[in-house]
């Protein structure tokens, strides 16, 4: 079964410039038109729509693409 994540969940996931991580800013349960192309979701199978940490790309995967992600660390104030 594949697992479900949640608003706010810190993932991770392969592009073509290697591994990416971002943060869940929404959860598709209906088929969403984006940047051209149908993406198509239901409740069983949804898309999640993510912002990238280190970019304002957002992306969309299903869940069997992502992974939970540890939250990038801060940097101390000095």
């Amino acid at each position: 079964m594949t697992r479900s994540f949640a608003v706010g969940d810190h993932v991770s996931w392969n592009s073509e410039a290697g591994r990416v991580s971002g943060t869940i800013t929404k959860m598709h349960v209906k088929d969403v038109d984006y940047k051209g192309y149908t993406h198509h979701a239901s409740p069983d199978n949804p898309q999640y729509e993510i912002k990238s940490d280190k970019t304002d790309h957002i992306a969309l995967h299903k869940p069997s693409a992502l992974k939970l992600a540890r939250r990038p660390r801060r940097a101390a104030a000095i």
